[in-house]
């Protein structure tokens, strides 16, 4: 990949890097536990229609799938737990 697309593209990062983390801590502030993320799915599945990717949701119960489509070529898999584990945090983080 050329340096002006990795940097062009690191800007764009830059650009939604607040947005990117206020995801996170809305995620954080309303854990939820396996096959419950019904609110989490939600916010990821509205993420990724508004960036323009084809989106499945109730994947066994509260999976969501998204693709990009780009033509031919290599192929790429990401997977992600949502849920959450049923512990007290010890931190003293807003979001927790």
């Amino acid at each position: 990949m050329p340096v002006l697309q990795i940097m062009q593209m690191l800007h764009e990062l830059n650009d939604i890097h607040a947005e990117m983390r206020a995801w996170r801590h809305r995620i954080h502030r309303h854990p939820e536990l396996a096959f419950q993320e019904e609110h989490t799915a939600e916010l990821v599945a509205t993420v990724l229609k508004e960036a323009g990717l084809h989106v499945e949701t109730g994947i066994a119960g509260t999976g969501v799938v998204a693709t990009l489509e780009n033509g031919p070529g290599p192929a790429i898999g990401l997977r992600a737990d949502m849920d959450a584990l049923p512990l007290q945090e010890l931190n003293t983080f807003e979001h927790r």
